[in-house]
């Protein structure tokens, strides 16, 4: 089953930790001080979703299994992350084994909890997170391009071309252009995949080419001028919210599901009502083998309906849901090139 993980990053004693103990209801270290968490608390946690109940109680399941985001609480980023200052190298491969971040800026004021940069800077403390990514991103890109440089002068004639690729992208972190991944320049690494160019683009697992949600920690009235320009000028979405009153959570879930383009689809019956995790577009055979993987192998065909229309043959009738939808002829046989829709509730049939 497809699980999407988060990294929750920001500078010391923003919010992160706090974040976290609201997401997950896990109990962890609080500290005002910086450096308080240095391995990353994990957490898994049920995506919200109304339509996984109600298929529940139309089914009378015995069990309910929701999809899950899997959330990292990662230490604090301070300048100099990228060079190891508060232990930054171990931080940021932390970060590294996220699909998304969630940036936690402090927007609000309190003069009793310590900030790291002594004062209260949302667009600073932005700034410097970035950079940081962006610093550790250059680092892995130079090394890179001393590895294709060497292949170059060995005869490998590829590289030559995937040496002026990765030039590229070097010049794209220098200038500062992210998100990374919305560059054109990601079509040219796309059209050199099958020489093995676009895997070394998944190798090099760039930071700057994860999705962001900012979590501005803090209420409306407390967010400086130009903070929600700059997030939206870098291809970002946010969300503000104040930690103490618990507020914003079930939209942060939501949010960091929509941003890497995942959608929910539903099998359910008496044993189970489950939600399946897969990417847009998916087609079928291969929504099928996130199940089990068999079932992409010999799949025959799916039996589908919508979650509207599967609730809407199931009021009033005497029949149970499925048995409704069969006799309204609301009940669809789709093939292998089927692409699989958000809520669609489904029977794979296999082999």
């Amino acid at each position: 089953m497809k699980k999407l993980s988060i990294g929750i990053v920001g500078l010391p004693n923003v919010g992160k930790s706090t974040l976290f103990k609201l997401i997950t209801k896990q109990d962890i270290t609080i500290a005002n001080y910086p450096f308080a968490t240095i391995d990353p608390n994990i957490g898994v946690v049920a995506v919200p979703d109304e339509r996984l109940e109600k298929l529940n109680e139309l089914s009378k399941s015995k069990k309910r299994v929701p999809a899950v985001v899997e959330f990292y609480d990662i230490a604090g980023l301070v300048k100099g992350a990228n060079k190891g200052e508060g232990l930054g190298n171990q931080f940021l491969s932390h970060i590294r084994e996220t699909q998304a971040i969630v940036v936690v800026l402090r927007v609000f004021q309190n003069s009793e909890i310590i900030h790291v940069e002594n004062s209260v800077d949302a667009l600073r403390d932005l700034e410097i997170i970035n950079t940081e990514l962006i610093l550790k991103d250059l680092e892995a890109v130079e090394k890179r391009i001393a590895k294709v440089e060497a292949e170059t002068r060995s005869g490998k004639k590829e590289s030559r071309e995937d040496k002026i690729l990765l030039e590229k992208l070097k010049a794209c972190l220098e200038k500062g252009d992210l998100p990374i991944s919305d560059i054109s320049l990601m079509d040219d690494f796309k059209v050199h995949a099958s020489r093995g160019i676009g895997d070394t683009m998944l190798d090099l697992n760039l930071l700057t080419m994860k999705r962001q949600i900012y979590f501005l920690n803090g209420e409306e009235k407390d967010i400086p001028a130009g903070l929600k320009e700059k997030i939206q000028s870098l291809g970002a979405d946010f969300i503000v919210a104040d930690l103490l009153v618990a507020d914003g959570i079930p939209e942060l879930i939501k949010k960091a599901y929509e941003i890497l383009g995942l959608i929910s689809f539903f099998t359910t019956g008496e044993d189970e009502t489950r939600a399946w995790t897969i990417e847009k577009e998916m087609k079928a055979p291969q929504a099928a083998g996130v199940i089990h993987t068999d079932f992409e192998k010999k799949f025959i065909r799916l039996e589908v309906i919508s979650y509207e229309k599967l609730l809407e043959a199931s009021a009033g009738g005497k029949l149970n849901g499925w048995a409704q939808a069969k006799q309204k002829g609301w009940l669809r046989i789709e093939g292998k090139d089927y692409i699989v829709q958000d809520g669609d509730v489904v029977v794979v049939r296999h082999g």
